[in-house]
């Protein structure tokens, strides 16, 4: 993070349905890691979507067993 803001990371399936929050909560500027454990999802497609402050990013992620 580049300054400090409020963060969330959340992860989606194909339909738009919120799965998993990782994050939800404020954070000091600095870098992050974040551990996503998709052990009760099938494999697939997901979307992954991080919130900071004005900046908001949604990636594709391959979830592969």
């Amino acid at each position: 993070l580049s300054e400090n803001s409020y963060v969330t990371l959340k992860v989606f399936d194909n339909s738009g349905r919120e799965l998993k929050t990782l994050v939800n909560e404020y954070k000091e500027a600095g870098y992050y890691k974040s551990v996503f454990d998709g052990s009760g999802l099938a494999s697939g497609v997901y979307f992954y979507k991080l919130t900071a402050g004005d900046f908001v990013h949604t990636k594709k992620l391959s979830l592969v067993k």
